[in-house]
Order: C-alpha cells, then sequence, then structure tokens
C-alpha cells in the first residue's frame, strides 16, 4: 500500500527537526510529548523508514532517509500555506488572477519595482501580463482580456471605459550614433530627415489604421514592436520615435544620440490607468493602480529629461574636442 502521510504528520515531522527535540516540538505546538512522538511513529509506519536516529543520543537526530524527505515535506507544507492564502483572500474578495496590460511607454524600472511589491504583497494572487504598444492597451481592456490597462494612448472614446491619468511618459526622436543624422551638428530640418529610412511601428490593435504618428520620412521601414525598432535603431538602419525611459542609459553612453528635430513632436504623452465599468478592480489590482501612480509621479518632465539629455551632448562634443 501507497504511503498516505497526513499534512499533520508532516508538521510535526518539520517541527521537530526545526527545533532539534521532541520536548521543543511540544512546546511549541502546545502539545504532550507522548502526542508528538506517536504522531512521528505513525509517520514512519506510515512511510516504512525510520526519520529519526533515537539509540545513543540525546537528541533526535535525522536518519538519511529523513534529510531526503525533510525538503518534501517542507514544499507540501509551504504549498498548503499558499492555498490556505489563496482561500481566505478568495473569501476577503481577493482575486485569484489580475491580468494587466501595459504600455511599452511606461519606465521599464518601474513596472519592475511594482511587480516586485505585487508578488510580496500578494503571494496568492496570479499575475497574468500582456505587453504592448500604441493601441493594444486599450483593446485587451475593452475586450475584456485584461482587468486593468497602464499606459496607452486614448484613441477613441470608450464609454465602457473607466481611466484615470496617472503620470506620463514621452518619445524623444534619435539614431545611432554612427548614423547620418547624427553627425549634423545643428538643429535638423525636415528636409534632412525625408530621405532617411524612419523605423515605425505598426499598431496590433487596429484601432490606428489609417493614421501616422510622427511619421516625417518619405522612406519607412514598419515593424511589429518597440523592441525591434530599438534594435534597429540601434545597428544604425534608420531613426526613430523611442521611449525617453528605454534609451536613457543609452543617450548618457553615447551609442544614441538625440536630434534635434522641431517638426517631431515630442510633449508628454500621458499614462492612464483604464478598466471596464463593469469589472471594478479588486484589492490587488487597486493595490497596483495605485503603486503605478505613486512611480510615475516620481518620473521627470519632458524639460527636464531634454535638459539633461543635453547636457550629454555637450559632454560628448567637449571629450570629441580634447
Amino acid at each position: 500500500m501507497l504511503p498516505n502521510p497526513t499534512l499533520d504528520q508532516l508538521q510535526v515531522f518539520l517541527t521537530v527537526a526545526e527545533t532539534g527535540s521532541f520536548s521543543a516540538a511540544s512546546r511549541s505546538l502546545n502539545r504532550a510529548q507522548s502526542v508528538i512522538s506517536y504522531t512521528i511513529a505513525n509517520l514512519e509506519a506510515q512511510l516504512e523508514v525510520p526519520l529519526f536516529e533515537r539509540s545513543g543520543a540525546r537528541q533526535p537526530k535525522l536518519t538519511e532517509a529523513g534529510k531526503a524527505l525533510l525538503e518534501d515535506a517542507r514544499r507540501l507544507v509551504a504549498d498548503l500555506e499558499v492555498m490556505r492564502a489563496r482561500v481566505k483572500g478568495l473569501k476577503d474578495g481577493l482575486e485569484a488572477e489580475v491580468s494587466v496590460a501595459i504600455s511599452v511607454m511606461v519606465p521599464s524600472q518601474a513596472v519592475v519595482e511594482v511587480l516586485k511589491e505585487f508578488r510580496d504583497e500578494f503571494p496568492s494572487v496570479a499575475l497574468n501580463l500582456a505587453v504592448g504598444e500604441l493601441g493594444v492597451v486599450m483593446d485587451l481592456v475593452s475586450n475584456g482580456k485584461a482587468t486593468v490597462g497602464i499606459g496607452g494612448a486614448l484613441l477613441q472614446q470608450h464609454d465602457a471605459l473607466v481611466t484615470e491619468r496617472i503620470g506620463h511618459s514621452f518619445m524623444m526622436p534619435v539614431a545611432s550614433s554612427s548614423h547620418p543624422l547624427a553627425r549634423i551638428r545643428r538643429p535638423l530640418t525636415l528636409a534632412d530627415v525625408r530621405e532617411e529610412t524612419q523605423l515605425v511601428v505598426t499598431d496590433a490593435s487596429g484601432l490606428t489604421k489609417g493614421r501616422d504618428f510622427n511619421v516625417l520620412s518619405y522612406k519607412t521601414w514598419r515593424v511589429s514592436d518597440i523592441a525591434t525598432k530599438h534594435s534597429l535603431i540601434r545597428g544604425g538602419l534608420g531613426w526613430g520615435g523611442l521611449p525617453a525611459s528605454l534609451i536613457r542609459d543609452e543617450l548618457r553612453s553615447g551609442v544614441l544620440v538625440h536630434l534635434d528635430l522641431q517638426a517631431y513632436e515630442q510633449g508628454e504623452y500621458p499614462i492612464y490607468a483604464m478598466r471596464r465599468i463593469s469589472t471594478p478592480p479588486g484589492p490587488a489590482a487597486t493595490w497596483m493602480i495605485d503603486a503605478f501612480r505613486s512611480r510615475l509621479s516620481q518620473c521627470p518632465s519632458h524639460a527636464d529629461f531634454t535638459a539633461e539629455v543635453a547636457e550629454f551632448a555637450a559632454r560628448d562634443l567637449s571629450v570629441a574636442a580634447e
């Protein structure tokens, strides 16, 4: 017959192993020492292996079998604690899962910090994360595939959605330091960029079909996502706008160069929290919205970031002159 130990037996086993004695375990669990000994004996009978060496030692010592089974017992008891926490959360109204769609315009550092705290704050809540550009976030929320959307342009009015501005980001026109446009030491005109290949992201949602944003070149390469666009710009295959938070380190190091192009609209891009009216957020989703609002309120303004980029450029020119 296969062994079928109870969770109570495993908990007693762990307590004896961790406290170092049957008497200490009895005090920790508030049970008689005879009950602890009886429980361990029954568990050993179930498993058909001794877990502790008792003869010749003042304190029980784990056998080789006991050492091998200790981690299994810890894992099973930990899984039970997760289940208990999940049940408690469900009874208290806590979601079993949060589905969130996040725009590529949301600074990646803010995303990592919020999700790390979310994991610690709600260990029993599963997370379903989608990242997209342009209309993808709004599309996922309006279709009910995401409980919460963070970011995304409000490309059309949608009576079924509740939206709240919680921060901002912005795009910056850039090119690789080896690109011809990066070598022009003056403000750029439309004539300068018209014949240079511009990399443009295509909106997978279809909400912006037939519309282009800041497309100034006659030559365009269209790609499916920001990551590909970023890689191609880094490789010198064209110029284009990228989220400022994504390229800060590359602007600092000189791998990418900010293009002083007045024709490219560089105002702040609002970031919204959005959800369907019919599905109000539970405790975990509400916490996530508040956490993103707190993080995004600390992001630099467009003016401050542009001034910082200008300092990078001035430094590089100074180094080159030397």
